[in-house]
């Protein structure tokens, strides 16, 4: 709960100085009340500034979105775990090292729309799809900042994974995507039976191959975006 509250504080900071003035309303009156108030507040020192397209109530409310999505139990680990990988195997790069920040920003939005149509992470009044595709963005952009870390932790390994499987299965250029899904499903059967892979309660293989699968394709598309032989 300590390091849920501290992710709170730190994020919502990097989001919430867009806010306008300070409400009449108390400050206590409820979590996002609170959450409010200090979105108003941060704006006097310049924190940040809205971003995405968004106005500043809009991004006010991104910011009790949030803490919303940093109060859930399995969610934010989900899309910071998302983050991770995709800051490490696909950066905002070409593959001759000129920027394409775009190739990446589609990564995100595809992997995190994939997540939530096989049940990785969930949406709520406060938090839609939106929401939570922002707020991978901004720990994705947090995170390609790294100084070499992420190549020592390479969260991104299970993402080199699936791309090897699309990589076995292109011949002159074209990828047999019967071949992916079949290599990627024998793959997740096995590990599951291996006992290295452990679904949580309510999950099925089902939906793990469905999002692998989207994954791979997402990968492929940022290769051809990129110009990149394999991540």
């Amino acid at each position: 709960m300590l390091l849920k509250n501290l992710l709170l504080g730190g994020v919502c900071l990097g989001v919430a100085a867009a806010g306008p003035t300070l409400r009449a309303q108390s400050c206590t009156a409820s979590q996002d009340s609170a959450v409010q108030c200090f979105v108003a507040n941060a704006v006097k020192t310049n924190l940040t500034k809205p971003r995405y397209g968004m106005t500043l109530a809009q991004f006010e409310s991104y910011g009790v979105a949030v803490s919303h999505i940093l109060q859930t139990n399995h969610t934010y680990l989900v899309l910071v775990g998302t983050a991770s990988a995709i800051a490490d195997a696909m950066p905002p790069t070409n593959a001759d090292g000129s920027a394409n920040q775009e190739a990446q920003d589609l990564a995100v939005t595809q992997i995190v729309s994939a997540a939530l149509n096989n049940n990785f992470v969930n949406i709520t009044s406060v938090a839609g799809l939106q929401q939570l595709e922002w707020f991978t963005l901004d720990v994705v952009d947090a995170m390609n900042v790294n100084n070499g870390y992420m190549q020592l932790f390479t969260p991104g390994v299970s993402l080199r994974i699936l791309d090897s499987y699309v990589v076995t299965a292109t011949s002159n250029g074209t990828v047999n995507w019967a071949q992916v899904t079949s290599n990627i499903s024998a793959a997740i059967d096995q590990m599951i039976s291996a006992g290295l892979i452990k679904l949580p309660s309510g999950m099925t293989p089902a939906q793990l191959k469905s999002f692998a699968g989207t994954l791979a394709q997402a990968i492929y598309d940022y290769k051809l975006s990129t110009k990149r032989v394999h991540l």
